[in-house]
C-alpha cells in the first residue's frame, strides 16, 4: 500500500484474519498443521504454531500496509544472516516450493504470509538486568551488526515511525502529551537532536541494522545470563550504525544511583568487538535520549489512537512506563556527565 506516512502505517489495523483460514493457508504452503495461539503484534497479525511432533513456529501474516518490497528485505534479512553462519537469529521456513515466503488474502488484499523458527530462550524483558548481562547484550549486538555489514536490499529505506531519522516528525505527537513537563522534556530532546544530531547523520558510518533491540526481542540462556538470539527483525533497516547502540541502550533502564550502571558496561563491550569512532560516541547521549523521547511520544499517541482494549496498547503500557523516569534521569546528569561517567568503564577511551 504505497504512499502511506510512518504514522499511518503504525496505525492501520493489524490484519485479522481467521486461525482457521491462516491453518489452512499454512498447511497447503508449507506442509505444516498443529496447534496456534496468537501472539501480539504492533502492525502484524503473529502466531506461535506447535506441530504434533513438538516442533515450533512463528507464523506471521504481513499487515497490508507493508510494501512488498519491505516484507522482502525482511526476509532477505534473515537468509542473510543464516549464509554468514550461526547468526542469532531465527531461521526462514520455506514453502514446499521452496519459495522463502507465501501469500494469503487479507481483506481481498494478497499479503506476504511468513513462517520462521521459534527460538527457545527466556526473554530479557522478564530477567533481572544485570552487569555481566549487559555486557554479554553489547558483544552480541556488535557481533550482529558486523554480519549485517555488507548487506542491501532494495526495501532497506523503509518508511518506519521508530527510526530515529525521522525524530523531528514527531513534534506533531507533542500535543497528545498530556502532562506539561513531560511535553516540556520531549520537546527539548526533538530540539537537541535538531541541532546536535541531523547536521551530522549524513557524515556517520551506516548499514542494515536490527533497529529495535529491546528486550522483549533479546532472548537468554536458560540461566538467564548469556545472550542467545535476537528476535524480530520487522524494524530493520539502513540506518546509521550508532542507532543501534543507542536504540537498546534506551531499555537498559535501572532504578540504582548511578543511571548508567547498565550502559557503561553494555557500550564498553560492543566497542571492544566493533570500535566506535569518536563522533558516534559524541552522538550517544543525544541518540539514547531520542529514542527514549520516541518512545514517550508514540506511547501518548498511542494511548488515543488506539483503543482500550487493544493488547498492543497495554503490552506497551507495562513495558514503557520507566522510560519518562529514565530520561529525566539522564537530563540530570547532562551531555557531560553521561560522557565522563562512560570513561569511566575500563575500555572506553
Amino acid at each position: 500500500m504505497p504512499g502511506l506516512s510512518a504514522l499511518e502505517i503504525v496505525a492501520a489495523t493489524p490484519p485479522d484474519i481467521d486461525v482457521a483460514d491462516v491453518a489452512a493457508e499454512v498447511r497447503a504452503q508449507f506442509g505444516l498443521a498443529g496447534d496456534y495461539t496468537p501472539l501480539v503484534s504492533e502492525r502484524d497479525q503473529n502466531f506461535r504454531l506447535v506441530t504434533p511432533e513438538g516442533d515450533r513456529f512463528v507464523v506471521k501474516v504481513t499487515s497490508t500496509a507493508e510494501n512488498d518490497v519491505v516484507s522482502d528485505f525482511h526476509v532477505a534479512t534473515l537468509l542473510h544472516l543464516e549464509e554468514q553462519g550461526g547468526a542469532p537469529a531465527p531461521a526462514v521456513i520455506r514453502t514446499t516450493g521452496e519459495e522463502a515466503a507465501g501469500r494469503i488474502e487479507c481483506d481481498g488484499q494478497p499479503t506476504m504470509l511468513r513462517i520462521v523458527t521459534w527460538l527457545e530462550g527466556i526473554q530479557l524483558s522478564t530477567s533481572t538486568l544485570r552487569k555481566d548481562t549487559a555486557r554479554d547484550l553489547g558483544a552480541r549486538l556488535a557481533e550482529l551488526d558486523l554480519a549485517l555489514q555488507g548487506f542491501s536490499h532494495p526495501g532497506e529505506n523503509t518508511v518506519l515511525l521508530w527510526d530515529l531519522q525521522r525524530l523531528l516528525e514527531l513534534r506533531e505527537l507533542l500535543g497528545f502529551i498530556d502532562s506539561a513537563a513531560v511535553s516540556s522534556s520531549v520537546a527539548a530532546v526533538i530540539d537537541d537532536f535538531e541541532r546536535n544530531v541531523a547536521p551530522r547523520i549524513g557524515s556517520l558510518r551506516r548499514q542494515v541494522i536490527h533497529g529495535d533491540a529491546n528486550p522483549e526481542n533479546v532472548l537468554l540462556d536458560e540461566c538467564g545470563q548469556r545472550v542467545t538470539a535476537f528476535i524480530d527483525f520487522s524494524d530493520s533497516l539502513n540506518a546509521p550504525l550508532i542507532f543501534d547502540l543507542a536504540i537498546a541502550g534506551a531499555y537498559l533502564r535501572t532504578r540504582e544511583d548511578d543511571s548508567l550502571a547498565l550502559i557503561a558496561p553494555f557500550v564498553a563491550a560492543y566497542h571492544a568487538v566493533l570500535p566506535l569512532h569518536d563522533a558516534e560516541f559524541d552522538l550517544l547521549f543525544d541518540l539514547v535520549r531520542a529514542r527514549l523521547a520516541m518512545t514517550i511520544a508514540i506511547l501518548y499517541w498511542r494511548l488515543g489512537a488506539r483503543g482500550a482494549d487493544d493488547s498492543y496498547r497495554e503490552k506497551t503500557l507495562r513495558s514503557e512506563s520507566g522510560a519518562i523516569r529514565f530520561l529525566d534521569a539522564l537530563d540530570g546528569l547532562g551531555r557531560d556527565g553521561f560522557l565522563a561517567r562512560l570513561g569511566q568503564e575500563p575500555g572506553i577511551p
